[in-house]
């Protein structure tokens, strides 16, 4: 079983927006690091002085999961097998790190669900799972 040129345009068009959200997130949570209240569009702020749990969040953000996404991208391009494991493991980071954010605006901030609203939120949930499900259907051919 080969990737049919379908698969690559998915998977490569997937990876690149991924790696995109990655530094989004990155130049967000680094500030958020540093102590900058961060405004996000249900009306919320990252901010770790009022809940210490985002500080956390930007660390394992910053050190542990842009990194991974990012080489297993890099890799990816560079044809080597490890890069699809890397970038499903930060699938599975951020399919649960959205998916928890998403449900947390929606429940505590009941937010006006705009196109901001989407991309900041749940976006990340449809990334990792275009990702993940890519990975099911190609599994003979990546693993």
């Amino acid at each position: 079983m080969e990737i049919t040129l379908t698969g690559k345009i998915i998977l490569y068009a997937d990876i690149a927006i991924f790696a995109l959200f990655c530094l989004i997130i990155l130049y967000w949570q680094i500030n958020v690091l540093r102590g900058k209240a961060m405004s996000n569009p249900d009306g919320s702020t990252d901010d770790w002085h009022e809940q210490k749990l985002i500080y956390g969040i930007a660390v394992a953000d910053i050190f542990v999961a842009i990194p991974v996404a990012l080489t297993g991208i890099a890799l990816i391009f560079g044809g080597l097998k490890i890069g699809y494991y890397l970038t499903g493991l930060a699938s599975f980071w951020f399919l649960w790190a959205n998916v928890m954010a998403t449900v947390t605006s929606l429940r505590f901030e009941r937010p006006r669900i705009t196109l901001y609203w989407i991309i900041v939120y749940p976006f990340g949930v449809f990334l990792a799972l275009i990702y993940i499900v890519w990975s099911i259907i190609y599994f003979e051919v990546i693993f």
